[in-house]
């Protein structure tokens, strides 16, 4: 396989750190979602993946890489396209070849970047604070999951912020899943039909999963 010197390697790259992270943003939703229904379902669910040594030491690692790595690639990708072309394109040749999105896909993902990091902040630095700075580590208790996650979005603001997010990160997806199995060779006249409608479906039933549940939790107050 081509190595990270040249573009086929790097569009490879990234669209296999694509697909890892299209899978995560499923089960993401899926534990999410529980809070939605079931507030012990949610608290159980949210004690094991926060508790579990597998999910932890080896899954959480891979995921922060894989998140980093996707998006430093996709900045070193457009860098690289945009030097490789002589002229720039003409406004009208771009808009008639190349959707918004296509053509701003950086835009989206810088976005999308600043949002991981208030998720993180909300989220993950409070996990990190709450277990080795506080040291609960062996904390026993799973009662609090639900609580803490209906409590960060009693701010309409912040709803707001996410809504949003959600909605560029839905608009992402639109181009960026069927950009990603392109890049593998999945090119075919039977399926790529499927794959462009399946993208489509992802990329508004995902992030509108995502908005359902912060819009849940801020009615819910």
């Amino acid at each position: 396989m081509a190595g990270f010197s040249s573009s086929i390697g790097r569009k490879y790259a990234m669209a296999l750190s694509a697909f890892f992270l299209l899978v995560f943003l499923v089960m993401h939703l899926f534990t999410n979602m529980l809070s939605v229904f079931s507030v012990n379902g949610f608290n159980q669910a949210s004690y094991f993946m926060g508790y579990n040594p597998f999910i932890q030491y080896l899954m959480q690692p891979i995921l922060i890489f894989a998140v980093f790595f996707h998006f430093i690639m996709g900045f070193i990708l457009e860098a690289k396209n945009n030097k490789a072309r002589p002229v720039k394109y003409d406004v009208n040749g771009a808009a008639a070849n190349s959707s918004w999105m296509s053509r701003n896909m950086i835009i989206s993902g810088l976005v999308i970047l600043a949002f991981l990091g208030l998720h993180m902040y909300d989220f993950w630095f409070h996990e990190i604070n709450h277990k080795y700075i506080q040291g609960n580590i062996d904390d026993i208790g799973t009662d609090r999951f639900w609580i803490e996650l209906h409590e960060k979005f009693a701010d309409p603001i912040k709803v707001v912020i996410y809504v949003v997010a959600f909605i560029l990160l839905g608009l992402h997806l639109a181009h960026g899943f069927q950009s990603a199995f392109q890049s593998v060779g999945a090119r075919h006249p039977k399926y790529t039909p499927f794959i462009k409608a399946f993208g489509t479906w992802y990329s508004i039933l995902i992030p509108a999963g995502f908005i359902l549940i912060a819009i849940y939790h801020f009615v819910t107050q």
